[in-house]
C-alpha cells in the first residue's frame, strides 16, 4: 500500500529518481509544474484543464478527447521541416543521403553561433544546455552509439564528452561540468566524430542495417553490454542530431534577441 498524501502544501517541491508509478493525482494542483526525463507510458488524464501546457520529446500515441494527436503533430513537423521525412531512412543508401542534410543543417547553426559574443556560447536558457555544451553531448552520443556500440571501442570517450546530466556518475565516462572550451576547441572534436559516422555510413550494406551488434562490449559505461539492432543505433544518432539542432536554433535565437 503506497503512502498517501492529504491536503498537503508541496509548493516548490522537487521530486528527483522518484518512481510514482500507479499512482493516483485528484484534485491536485501542477500549475507551473516542470517534468524533465519523465515516463509518462499509460498516463490517463480526466477531467482536468490543460491549458498552455508545453510538451517537448517523443510523443507516440497521445489521445486527446478521443483524438491521437501523435500523427497529427508528426506530420506538421514533417510540413514545417521537410528534411524529417528524409531522416527516417529504410536502407543503407537512405542513411547515407541522411546525413549530409545533418551536416549542412549543423554548419548553417553553427554560422549562426560564430555571429554571437562567443561568453554567450556558453549561457544558458531556460536551464537548457548552453550551445557548446550541447555541441560536447552530441560528441558523448556518438562515442556511445558508433564508437562503442558500433565499432566496438570499450572507451571511446573524449575528456570533453558530455552525458546527459541524469546520468548516474559512470567509471570511465568523463563527466565535466566546469570545463569551458572554445567554440572552436568543440568543432574540432565534432568534426572527428561526425566524420566516424560519414565512415561508418559509407561502408554500411543493406544486410548489415538489417543485423544486430554483437554484445562484445566490455566494461562499465553506456549503453549497456547488449545486442542492438544497427538499424536503432543509426536513427538514435539521427534523432539526436536533428532534435538538439532544433534546440540549439531555438535557444540561439533567444540569445539574440529575436523577436
Amino acid at each position: 500500500m503506497g503512502e498517501t498524501f492529504h491536503a498537503r502544501e508541496l509548493i516548490g517541491a522537487r521530486f528527483d529518481w522518484v518512481d510514482l508509478s500507479d499512482a493516483t493525482f485528484e484534485q491536485v494542483r501542477l500549475a507551473r509544474a516542470t517534468f524533465e526525463q519523465v515516463d509518462l507510458r499509460g498516463v490517463q488524464i480526466r477531467s482536468s484543464l490543460v491549458q498552455d501546457v508545453t510538451i517537448h520529446g517523443e510523443v507516440e500515441r497521445l489521445i486527446v478527447n478521443g483524438i491521437d494527436v501523435g500523427p497529427l503533430v508528426e506530420a506538421e513537423l514533417d510540413r514545417l521541416h521537410p528534411e524529417r521525412v528524409k531522416l527516417r531512412p529504410t536502407d543503407a543508401d537512405g542513411f547515407r543521403a541522411a546525413w549530409p542534410m545533418i551536416e549542412s543543417l549543423w554548419a548553417a547553426t553553427v554560422a549562426s553561433a560564430r555571429e554571437l559574443d562567443p561568453a554567450l556560447l556558453h549561457e544558458q536558457v531556460d536551464g537548457e544546455w548552453s550551445f557548446i555544451e550541447t555541441l560536447r553531448h552530441l560528441a558523448f552520443a556518438t562515442d556511445s552509439w558508433i564508437g562503442r556500440v558500433i565499432l566496438g571501442d570499450p572507451t571511446p570517450w573524449h575528456p570533453l564528452d558530455l552525458p546527459w546530466d541524469e546520468m548516474p556518475d559512470t567509471d570511465g565516462i568523463p563527466r565535466d561540468r566546469d570545463v569551458r572550451p572554445s567554440l572552436d576547441e568543440v568543432l574540432a572534436l565534432r568534426t572527428e566524430r561526425m566524420a566516424m559516422v560519414a565512415g561508418v555510413l559509407a561502408d554500411l550494406t543493406d544486410e548489415q542495417l538489417a543485423s544486430t551488434t554483437e554484445p562484445v562490449v566490455l566494461g562499465p559505461g553506456w549503453p549497456r553490454r547488449e545486442a542492438y539492432p544497427v538499424k536503432h543505433v543509426l536513427e538514435i544518432v539521427l534523432k539526436e542530431e536533428w532534435w538538439h539542432n532544433q534546440f540549439a536554433e531555438r535557444d540561439l535565437a533567444t540569445l539574440r534577441g529575436d523577436g
